[in-house]
């Protein structure tokens, strides 16, 4: 194959394989503490669900040196069998560990999975989390069965989360997708996803392994392109998600500048998929979908205020060159409120972000250092409209702090006339 990522090691291993039905990619950096549960479960939903397939489970390893590889290696559960009640023949799964090749970062990892899975002709190829600790043997059978029974191109997870886990996801990538593609995908940077044979060439084939996408922005890349290029899209409802979630104040500051900048260029790419978009369609649900109570996570208001007030100020008069005068001045009013009574508001929020998106758009391709500092400026405002939702939400359960999420999902389809005014207008 032509521009190989593989190691040699890797390619004699895929050669002594030769075929596969099933490949399933666990990318991991440092996650001893939790990839033996991982694999032990994608083992077990093997050998239950999928037994005469033959399958191979790939760890795409980033240079762990925390024992992660050799965990892998040494995990098995085939001598087990009968403690999860199988009485059929099982074809054991072949395990290939290797470490990618490339720049840093997950979709690095998913490069070498991809190619693996597409040398072995595999039917379905999984992609699934290392930090996982909600994994069952059922995420098996929930993200591959769409695939080899159904015909689905692309699963997308559906999990029951914390309403304070994936603040990313629940503040702008599940709205903003989908207002603009008009597909309802919950999870769209979930993780935990199962392709097709086909959408796996596609992948690989794209000139993108190179660029940043290939480090942290994968997911959304993956879901946008699986959305716009036709692709036959479906949900598995997976139960809960438990993971090593973190604070939004402490850590997503990066990743949210990577996510959206990503979702940003994609809108560039592909507005006339999305031009005439009005409205949005439920995506189809695989599995049941079951009353599950995720694991409670700590977050700090008080510390996602500061970080907006001190973001905001530093940055406003960067903000003042992109955004309308009106939206100034009503986040200046934002900034003035007391901790107190902090509110960030939904509808300026939305109209926030598609303000944000067209400032993107107009900013000259070569002025690189300018998308930078935008993303960077853009930073403060969803640690504030954060901590505005945790103020509402504070008292709800998460299942009705799901219904405030979708009443955001609502407005931002209600604004993307504004968005579309904007963005082809240049007097705008």
């Amino acid at each position: 194959m032509k521009d190989s990522v593989l190691s040699s090691e890797a390619t004699l291993k895929v050669e002594e394989i030769t075929r596969a039905d099933i490949v399933v990619g666990v990318p991991s950096f440092n996650n001893r503490n939790t990839i033996k549960h991982v694999v032990r479960a994608v083992q077990y939903g093997l050998a239950k669900y999928f037994p005469r397939h033959k399958a191979v489970l790939v760890n795409s390893d980033g240079g762990s040196t925390d024992g992660t590889r050799e965990i892998v290696e040494e995990t098995g559960v085939y001598t087990e069998m009968d403690t999860i009640l199988i009485r059929h023949g099982v074809r054991p799964a072949q395990k290939l560990v290797t470490p990618y090749h490339g720049l840093p970062g997950k979709g690095s990892a998913f490069h070498t999975i991809f190619e693996i899975a597409v040398r072995l002709k595999a039917k379905a190829c999984l992609v699934l989390d290392s930090d996982l600790r909600s994994i069952t043997p059922e995420w098996v059978e929930l993200l591959a069965g769409p695939i080899l029974l159904k015909g689905y191109d692309f699963v997308a997870p559906w999990y029951s989360r914390y309403k304070y886990d994936g603040t990313i996801t629940n503040s702008i990538i599940y709205p903003a997708t989908r207002a603009l593609y008009g597909a309802r995908i919950r999870q769209p940077i979930g993780g935990d996803f199962g392709f097709s044979r086909d959408l796996a060439t596609h992948f690989l084939g794209r000139d993108i392994w190179g660029s940043d996408i290939a480090r942290f922005r994968i997911d959304i890349w993956m879901t946008t392109k699986a959305i716009c290029e036709g692709y036959k899209i479906c949900q598995s409802f997976l139960g809960a998600k438990i993971h090593d979630a973190k604070d939004p104040a402490k850590s997503l500051g990066p990743m949210f500048q990577q996510v959206i900048g990503t979702m940003f260029l994609l809108m560039e790419r592909y507005e006339d998929k999305w031009r005439d978009v009005a409205g949005s369609r439920p995506t189809a649900l695989y599995g049941f979908r079951s009353e599950v109570y995720p694991e409670a996570i700590n977050v700090s208001v008080d510390a996602m205020i500061d970080k907006f007030r001190g973001g905001y100020q530093e940055n406003r008069e960067i903000l003042t060159t992109y955004l309308p005068e009106e939206r100034i001045r009503e986040l200046d009013s934002i900034f003035s409120l007391d901790a107190s009574v902090f509110d960030f508001p939904a509808r300026t929020w939305v109209r926030t972000v598609w303000d944000l998106a067209v400032a993107y758009h107009r900013l000259p391709k070569e002025e690189e250092n300018s998308h930078d500092r935008l993303m960077l400026a853009m930073v403060p405002l969803y640690f504030g409209r954060t901590a505005s939702f945790v103020r509402q939400t504070w008292e709800m359960p998460t299942y009705e702090a799901e219904e405030v999420i979708e009443e955001l999902c609502d407005l931002f389809e209600e604004e993307k006339p504004y968005l579309i005014e904007r963005w082809f207008d240049p007097s705008r």
